[in-house]
C-alpha cells in the first residue's frame, strides 16, 4: 500500500471478522465494556447482537477465559449444522424430522468437541471408561425406526397326494400259497405361511430421557467443574426447526448441573418458542433463560456517546496491538487509545463521526476505518473522509445487499424521502407489533436502519409501545451539507428537533409524526 503513512497502513490491514484473526489474538481484540462481567456467570444466557456486531468475538474471548480455569469450553457454529436438503428445504421432511437430523449432528459435534478437549488434557478425567460412555451418547443418536403403512399378507397352500394298485405275493414251500391284495391310499399335505410388509421412511427416533442420562454420565467422569457450550449462529437454523433446537436445551443439557449454555441470535430472526399440537415448545426467555443481553447497549452511538465512543478506541487499539503494529507504524510507537486519535486522525470530533458512522456495529466501524485511511494515504483522517468512506461502504456493501429485495428497496427509499428529506429528522418510531415485518426485518438484517431504543410510549397514545429506529448513516451523509440536512432524531410539533434519543418521553410531543405507517407505504407503491 504505497503512499500511505504508517498509521494508515495498520488500520487498512486490520482483520474485519472474528473467524479471520488468529485465535491467540481474539482475548485482545475483544474490548471488555461490562459485557464479559455479564456473561461470565453460569446462568443460561441469550447474547443478541446485529450482524457484525462482534458475538462471535465475545464468545471466543469468553471460551479461552473458561479454557483458562480449567473448565471445557465448547463454540459451535449452529451453521456448519446439518446439510441444506436435511434442514432448509420444508417439503423434504416434516418440522420433526428435520429437527431430528439437526440434533443428532449438533450432538455428534458436541460428542467430538468433548473427545478432542480430553485428548488435549488427560487431567480432565478420573475414569478409564470414559471413551465407552462417551460412546455410548452416540449409540443413543443410531436409533431408527420406520413409520408408514404395514402391509400383512397370510398364504395357505394344501395338497392331496393318492395312490392305489394290486399287491401280488408267491411263496414256493410244501405248501404253496398265494397271496392277492389291492392296496389304496391317501395323503394330505398342508403349508401355510404370513409376511409383513412395511411401507413407509426410516425417521430418527430420539429418546430425550436417554440422551439426558447419556450427557449425565458424560459429565459424571470428568474433574473440570463445568462444560460451557456456546451456541454461535442461533438465527442461521430455520425458524420453524428454533423452537425444537430449544426444546432440546431445555429437556436435556439445560438441567443438567455442570452444564451452561451461552446462545448468540439475531433478535429480530430469533423464533425460541412454537405452539405444536397445542402445546408450547421451546425456551422462554426470562424464565428457562437468564438475563438477555444486547450488545446494542453498549456500542450504538446515539444516547450512549461516552460509552460507544471508548468501546471503539479499545476495539481499534486492541486490535492494532494484536497485529503487526509494530512492522506496520515503523518509528512510531503506539501506547494508548490516545495515541491512536492522535496520530491517525485530525481530531477527536473526526474519531467520534467514524464511531457515529459505524451505528453501533463493529465490523462496519473496521471497514469504513480501512477505507478511509487508504483514502487519506499520507494524511490524517478527517471528518470528510469519514462522510466519503462511510458512503462508500453503504453503497457497495448495505445497499447491493438489497439488490433483488425490490419491495425491501422501495421501502428505504419511502423512508429516506418521508423522515429524512420531508421532516429532516434521522429517526422514527416503530409499533411493537410491526417489528417483525419480512420488509423491516430485511433492512435491519441488511443494517440499513438500526434500533436504537426500545420501549417507549407516548400520553397521546396509551397502551401502545414504540421502538426507536433509525436510518443508517450513509443514507444520509449526502444530505449534510444541503438544506435536507437532519437537524436531530425527532421533529415536534413546534419544527425545532430533538438531538438525541435519551430524552423524557413527555418531550415527544409531537411523536404520531414520526410513526411508521407500513399501510401507507404499500398503499403508495400499488399506485404506480
Amino acid at each position: 500500500m504505497a503512499g500511505l503513512s504508517p498509521i494508515n497502513r495498520a488500520l487498512a490491514r486490520i482483520p474485519k471478522r472474528a473467524e479471520k484473526s488468529e485465535n491467540p489474538h481474539l482475548h485482545e481484540t475483544f474490548v471488555d465494556s461490562g459485557v464479559a462481567d455479564i456473561l461470565d456467570v453460569v446462568d443460561h444466557q441469550v447474547l443478541n447482537g446485529r450482524r457484525g456486531t462482534g458475538k462471535t468475538h465475545a464468545f471466543a474471548y469468553l471460551a479461552s477465559e473458561r479454557r483458562a480455569l480449567g473448565d471445557i469450553a465448547i463454540v459451535l457454529d449452529l451453521r456448519t449444522v446439518g446439510s441444506p436438503d436435511g434442514l432448509l428445504d420444508p417439503s423434504a421432511a416434516s418440522p420433526q424430522e428435520r429437527a431430528g437430523r439437526l440434533l443428532i449432528d449438533l450432538l455428534g459435534q458436541l460428542r467430538e468437541a468433548i473427545l478432542d478437549a480430553v485428548l488435549e488434557d488427560e487431567t480432565l478425567v478420573n475414569d478409564g471408561d470414559f471413551v465407552a460412555k462417551v460412546d455410548h451418547l452416540l449409540t443413543v443418536l443410531t436409533d431408527v425406526r420406520v413409520t408408514g403403512e404395514v402391509e400383512t399378507s397370510q398364504q395357505r397352500q394344501s395338497t392331496q397326494k393318492e395312490h392305489s394298485g394290486l399287491k401280488f405275493n408267491a411263496k414256493v414251500s410244501s405248501s404253496p400259497t398265494v397271496d392277492l391284495s389291492a392296496e389304496a391310499g391317501a395323503e394330505d399335505q398342508k403349508v401355510s405361511s404370513r409376511s409383513e410388509t412395511r411401507r413407509g421412511t426410516e425417521q430418527v427416533a430420539l429418546n430425550f430421557s436417554d440422551i439426558a442420562r447419556a450427557l449425565r454420565d458424560v459429565a459424571k467422569v470428568l474433574t473440570t467443574r463445568r462444560i460451557w457450550i456456546f451456541l454461535d449462529e442461533w438465527s442461521s437454523v430455520p425458524r420453524d426447526l428454533q423452537p425444537y433446537l430449544g426444546e432440546f436445551l431445555l429437556r436435556c443439557v439445560m438441567p443438567l448441573q455442570k452444564f451452561t449454555v451461552k446462545i448468540a441470535a439475531i433478535e429480530q430472526q430469533s423464533n425460541f418458542m412454537a405452539v405444536v399440537a397445542q402445546e408450547r415448545i421451546g425456551l422462554e426467555l426470562g424464565a428457562d433463560l437468564g438475563a438477555t443481553v444486547s450488545l446494542d447497549d453498549y456500542m450504538v452511538y446515539e444516547g450512549n456517546e461516552d460509552v460507544a465512543r471508548e468501546f471503539f478506541r479499545g476495539l481499534i487499539f486492541k486490535h492494532l496491538s494484536a497485529s503487526d503494529a509494530p512492522e506496520a507504524f515503523g518509528d512510531l510507537t503506539v501506547r494508548n487509545t490516545s495515541d491512536v486519535i492522535r496520530l491517525g486522525f485530525t481530531d477527536t470530533r473526526a474519531f467520534d463521526e467514524l464511531v457515529r458512522a459505524a451505528e453501533g456495529v463493529p465490523r462496519d466501524f473496521l471497514h469504513i476505518v480501512s477505507r478511509a485511511a487508504t483514502r487519506a494515504g499520507s494524511q490524517p483522517i478527517s471528518v470528510d473522509i469519514v462522510r466519503e468512506a462511510a458512503k462508500y461502504w453503504y453503497q457497495s456493501d448495505k445497499v447491493e445487499a438489497l439488490e433483488s429485495r425490490e419491495q425491501a428497496r422501495a421501502l428505504l427509499t419511502w423512508l429516506i424521502d418521508k423522515v429524512i428529506r420531508e421532516k429532516r429528522a434521522r429517526a422514527f418510531l416503530v409499533r411493537e407489533d410491526d417489528m417483525r415485518d419480512p420488509l423491516l426485518v430485511t433492512l435491519f438484517d441488511a443494517r440499513v436502519l438500526h434500533v436504537v431504543r426500545r420501549g417507549y410510549s407516548a400520553q397521546d397514545r396509551p397502551g401502545e409501545r414504540f421502538d426507536v429506529w433509525t436510518i443508517d448513516y450513509g443514507a444520509y451523509v449526502d444530505l449534510v451539507r444541503t438544506k435536507y440536512a437532519p437537524q436531530g432524531l425527532f421533529q415536534l410539533e413546534d419544527d425545532t428537533y430533538v438531538s438525541g434519543v435519551d430524552v423524557p418521553t413527555q418531550d415527544l410531543r409531537a411523536i404520531r409524526r414520526a410513526i411508521l405507517d407500513l399501510d401507507s407505504f404499500r398503499q403508495s407503491i400499488e399506485t404506480f
